[in-house]
Parts: structure tokens; sequence; C-alpha cells
């Protein structure tokens, strides 16, 4: 379970090798901040000057690392809605409007995931697994020759994101790769550790998921496909699907095409299962909602290639691109014109639509 941002804090699991969860309790929130207005500037001049080893803070928005085939980028234009689309989507509306004012968070400061873009020469170092799971054994597929913690382009100036999560993602370009890590540590000699995650190979040509039961979210699906990123909000344009968050996800047993796995524990009948793809009305003419503009941005998208439900949180939550900036910045602020839980206010979550149970599954 993912921590929320803003006036949250709080811990997840991810479900581990034959679909086995641990599920970790939140962290009492912080009192609510009081809401402010909104001004949100989009000039470029926003963004201060990406290094070597950051985020690519102002990277152009086609800098994206998934094939145009996957389901990150495919579109919902005439995707099927589900019978109970109305009751799930009533569920999930409930969970916004009983809690932080009635906004969604935009986790933009915690809870996300920064995500490195490295060179071919970038010099890889093996991440130390460690077992605060308490699982007592070394899991296969992390160490040996080739191993998912193994030969990482890891940033030795990389931080994870904020909050108990600490989350990191790497992408290298020149080798077709992506590593994600969970509870990422750097250790005082240099070393890292990871609670866990994992690699995909091929990234620009796979399927758009972690191998097996890898990955650090619940459902195998990688931070680095549905973040808002920086670049993306500065251009007002997002091409692909938006990983959300959702306190009361159905239970693990219960998850839809493309997330591999859940930690899901909620039995009521209209409870989103994890891997569900919501579709904002595409009739709905975003412009006349008086949205912030990087909410307009966002409503864009969805109603295009939708939001996709990653894993279960303290309160529904759009995850947001964690940048590196120098003490005393605050990049996302300056770029949006105000605090980031004030950004998705007045967003029409009642006409989202939930496409079909599986939708765009492979036959096989």
């Amino acid at each position: 379970m993912k921590g929320v941002d803003r006036r949250r804090a709080g811990s997840r699991a991810v479900a581990i090798a034959s679909s086995a969860t641990l599920l970790l309790g939140l962290a009492a929130c912080s009192p609510a901040a009081p809401e402010r207005s909104f001004a949100p500037s989009l000039s470029p001049s926003a963004a201060p000057s990406p290094t070597a080893s950051s985020p690519s803070v102002g990277a152009a928005a086609e800098a994206y690392p998934f094939g145009p085939h996957t389901f990150w980028r495919s579109t919902l234009e005439g995707a099927p809605i589900a019978a109970d689309s109305q009751a799930m989507v009533d569920y999930l509306v409930a969970s916004i409007t009983d809690r932080y004012n009635g906004v969604a968070a935009f986790n933009a400061h915690q809870y996300n995931s920064p995500l490195y873009t490295v060179a071919a020469d970038a010099p890889t170092v093996d991440v130390r697994f460690d077992d605060c799971q308490g699982k007592g054994y070394l899991p296969d597929g992390l160490m040996e020759e080739g191993g998912q913690f193994t030969a990482v382009p890891m940033p030795p100036d990389a931080v994870p994101a904020t909050g108990t999560d600490g989350e990191v993602s790497i992408w290298s370009p020149s080798s077709d790769q992506i590593w994600e890590f969970w509870k990422a540590q750097k250790a005082p000699d240099g070393t890292w550790s990871a609670c866990w995650g994992g690699r995909i190979d091929d990234v620009s040509t796979g399927d758009g998921r972690f191998p097996d039961h890898f990955g650090a979210t619940a459902t195998g699906l990688p931070n680095a496909g549905g973040v808002v990123r920086f670049g993306e909000i500065q251009q007002g344009r997002i091409d692909h699907a938006i990983s959300i968050v959702i306190p009361n996800p159905a239970v693990s047993t219960d998850f839809s095409w493309p997330a591999q796995r859940s930690d899901g524990v909620d039995s009521n009948p209209a409870a989103l299962p994890e891997g569900s793809r919501l579709r904002l009305d595409p009739s709905l003419d975003v412009t006349t909602l008086g949205l912030t503009p990087a909410a307009t941005v966002i409503a864009r998208a969805a109603q295009q290639y939708g939001f996709v439900v990653v894993d279960r949180a303290g309160s529904v939550s759009v995850l947001a691109e964690q940048v590196d900036a120098p003490a005393g910045t605050d990049p996302w602020r300056q770029l949006l014109g105000g605090p980031d839980y004030s950004v998705l206010t007045g967003f029409p979550w009642s006409r989202l639509q939930v496409v079909q149970k599986d939708y765009g599954k492979p036959v096989t």
C-alpha cells in the first residue's frame, strides 16, 4: 500500500511470490493544511536545468520509455464500459469526498517515484536485498547472475522518493531497461539496498509490466509508466495512461489486467479491482469546469488514455514525478503556482467510466 502526499503519511505492502501480501498499517495523518488559491503558471522557465544524474526535469514529453503498442499508450476510445461502472464510480467518489476537504491528492512531493535517466556508460552496482518483511530467506531471481538486483546503473546521487515507500525508478534508454525499487536506501558506505523491486528488459517492445512477481508496486505495474512527469505538465500534454492509487481496492484475489496481483482488502461489490482502467467521459468539455491548468492537462489525458489503479493508499491520489532540486527551491510549486494539494480541486471524478474488466488483455 502506498502512502499519500501533502497531509498524509503511510506505508504499503508489495504482493510477493504466489500472490502473498503483507499488509502494513497506515501511520497517523497530520492536520489538514488550509486550502489556498491556485493560479498555476506553465512557463518553461519554471524548471531548473537538468543534470546528468537527476530526474529529467523539463525533459521533452516524448522521452517516454514504453512503446505505442503497450496499454500505457493505447487509447480507450470506444472501450466497452463495465455493467457496474456507475456503482464503482460512486464508491470511488465517496472515498474522495469523505476526507481531505473532498480533494484527491496530486503526489508531487511524497509517495511517488523519481525517474532517473542514465547514460550508456553509467557505472553499475548490485543492490542488496533488505529483508524488511521478515521472509527469512533470499528470494530467487534477485542476486544470482542476471538477477533483478544486479548490475543496476544506480546514480550515485540518486534520492528515493520522500516517504516510507522510498521508491526510485532508473531508465537506461541505451539498454532499453528500467529498474524500480521499493524502500530503497543508500548506506553511509555508498552501497544500496531495497526491500523489493525489479527490472524490465526490452522496455520499448515489451508489454509495459514487470515480469513474474517483481516490481515496486502492489500490481507489478511500473511507476515510470503512469506518473505525471514535470515536463508533461510544463508542456501541457500527457500522452499515456495515468497511475492512481485508491484507499479501498477490491480483495486481492480480484484484480484486472494489466495488474498481475493486488494488495486490496475491500469485499464491497462496488470496490474497484486493482488494475482497473477508468476513462473520463470523452463528451465532457473540461475547459468549462474551472479546473487548474495542471488538472485540465490530466483530464484531457484521462479522456484519451485513462487512469490505471496501480496500488492501495490512504486516499485517492494521482502519482506525479518527484524531482530533485537545489535546497530552498521547489520546481513543482513554482510550475503549479501553488500547493500541490489544491491541484485537483473540482476534478470531475463522478464523470469517470470504468472500462470492462481485463479490457485489452492479450488472448492466449
